[in-house]
């Protein structure tokens, strides 16, 4: 063996003795990097809070609902609806809404606005609020006159058949007129009830 050779031997010993270290230092470094440059974990998203934001808008609609027998129970008119999911509401305005009741007596509702809730059970009516009932018979054959309600909000229960206001209301009921400053009326009980500053005018009824 030459000289040059054995010195190149030992020279190659003493470089294997560091391998190993040189190994482990590159494994450290190549971990620091991947540390360093792995995308962070996400957590977990969390739920987003409801926001009170229409999900879907109609303009210049009709809507019509039936009964199981396939009898129209209402028809809703309006210039513009906003669905509310958040609620589950409907905003409806220059509302005009029609109610066909179990005994065919027709009620007309209409104001600037109108706020309904997900099955149409609760209707509240803003600005410019009018209830009217039309005249009709009821199942003994007795005439039911014209019936009529006027407020700045009336609160109509479409399946109990109640209209409340706590504002200053007018009720017209044929010739008769009366107003106050609140009222609960229950048509399927008949019975009314008017809260402060009432006032009535009661027409005078032919003699039999």
């Amino acid at each position: 063996m030459t000289v040059v050779s054995l010195a190149v031997r030992r020279t190659w010993d003493r470089v294997a003795l560091y391998i190993p270290v040189l190994l482990m230092g590159v494994l450290a470094l190549g971990t620091y990097w991947l540390v360093r440059n792995t995308p962070p974990v996400l957590e977990p998203s969390q739920t987003r809070a409801p926001v009170h934001e229409p999900d879907y808008y109609m303009r210049r609609f009709q809507v019509k609902s039936f009964d199981a027998e396939g009898k129209l129970k209402s028809e809703v008119f309006g210039t513009e609806a906003r669905h509310y999911p958040d609620t589950d509401t409907l905003e409806i305005d220059t509302a005009r809404i029609r109610l066909i009741g179990p005994t065919a007596l027709v009620t007309v509702a209409t104001a600037e606005r109108a706020l309904s809730n997900g099955d149409g059970s609760e209707i509240q009516l803003l600005g410019n609020a009018v209830v009217v009932r039309e005249p009709a018979t009821d199942a003994q054959g007795n005439p039911v006159p014209r019936l009529e309600f006027r407020s700045d909000f009336l609160h109509v229960f479409v399946q109990t058949e109640r209209v409340r206001t706590h504002k200053p209301v007018v009720l017209l009921r044929g010739a008769d007129r009366f107003s106050a400053e609140a009222m609960d009326y229950d048509n399927v009980d008949r019975v009314l009830e008017l809260h402060e500053r009432v006032r009535g005018v009661i027409a005078a009824r032919p003699a039999p």
